[in-house]
């Protein structure tokens, strides 16, 4: 059993959160929790999950390979879900994944899901600016630390 904290930082153990999506035991209840999962995909080396949860309008031919090259490639260190909205099947979320880098770097973007036959998928998304970091905010990497006295 996997007790660790998973790696979306939502506070719960692996295998109460994410690897249940991982392991197909059950699907996305919306877009929010897909977003958090294929982060924890990338962060785990989860390549068929991460593939699974992509629209198939999207994925291209060496999809496995790009994203292979992704997770071989970048170090991520912390994820921040700032607004989630849906109506109906489709929806969209805010977040931004933090990742080593000099200094941290941050994928900050709004992307679009949408729900088919019940089942969530990653449509695609729109790359925002970074967001400003205050010295004394919490650290995106869940340790409870002040930014200057962890990442900072």
């Amino acid at each position: 059993m996997n007790n660790y904290l998973c790696p979306c930082l939502s506070q719960l153990s692996y295998s109460e959160c994410c690897e249940p999506l991982h392991k197909k035991q059950q699907g996305a209840e919306n877009a929010a929790q897909l977003m958090r999962s294929r982060y924890s995909a990338f962060y785990l080396a989860e390549v068929d999950y991460l593939i699974a949860t992509l629209h198939p309008s999207k994925r291209r031919i060496d999809e496995r390979e790009l994203l292979q090259s992704t997770i071989n490639n970048t170090q991520w260190l912390g994820l921040n879900v700032l607004d989630h909205q849906q109506k109906n099947e489709l929806a969209e979320v805010e977040f931004v994944a933090f990742y080593q880098d000099n200094p941290v770097g941050q994928l900050h973007e709004r992307s679009r899901f949408t729900c088919e036959s019940g089942e969530w998928f990653y449509h695609d998304g729109i790359l925002l600016p970074a967001i400003k970091l205050g010295r004394n905010d919490p650290c995106f990497c869940g340790s409870g630390k002040k930014l200057k006295r962890c990442h900072g």
